[in-house]
């Protein structure tokens, strides 16, 4: 990032909307307890239960994996999904540091270079890395749940 540090967990007024939202890459604790996305985040992560079959063949299959999360603060998509996904990853001992969040104004930009190359068409995208290589990515909404879309991702090679 050539900006550096004042380009991390930066807020924005939405020139279309004047809502406050988070842009550029974020930490997790601040996506969480944003405004926009803390009454989400507080009652869908505990009430979520991700499916117990498919959680058991996440968890070895996630091992050494990164993740990219592209997400908006203003999306409803994301502040249901983000809450279920992080719940997923959790139980699934994905280390934090493994995982990026990038969040993107209403024109799916931010201001620094963190969407090179990732062709994002609406959010959340929630993009699985090995090595760097992309291994598949879940977008907007899981086909099945989040846990199963990632078993078949991760389970396709």
């Amino acid at each position: 990032m050539k900006n550096g540090a004042q380009h991390i967990n930066k807020q924005i007024e939405d020139p279309s909307t004047g809502e406050v939202v988070l842009i550029n890459t974020c930490a997790r604790d601040v996506v969480t307890t944003f405004p926009a996305m803390k009454d989400k985040y507080d009652t869908e992560y505990p009430e979520y239960t991700p499916e117990p079959n498919a959680l058991n063949e996440l968890q070895p299959l996630i091992k050494g994996k990164n993740i990219t999360i592209v997400l908006g603060t203003w999306c409803g998509d994301s502040r249901e999904q983000l809450p279920r996904f992080l719940k997923t990853i959790d139980l699934s001992s994905i280390a934090d540091e493994n995982i990026t969040f990038i969040c993107v104004n209403r024109a799916k930009e931010t201001e620094d270079e963190s969407l090179e190359n990732l062709n994002i068409d609406r959010v959340p995208t929630f993009i699985v890395y090995q090595n760097e290589e992309e291994l598949g990515r879940i977008i907007e909404k899981p086909i099945v749940s989040i846990e199963e879309d990632l078993v078949l991702i991760l389970s396709k090679k």
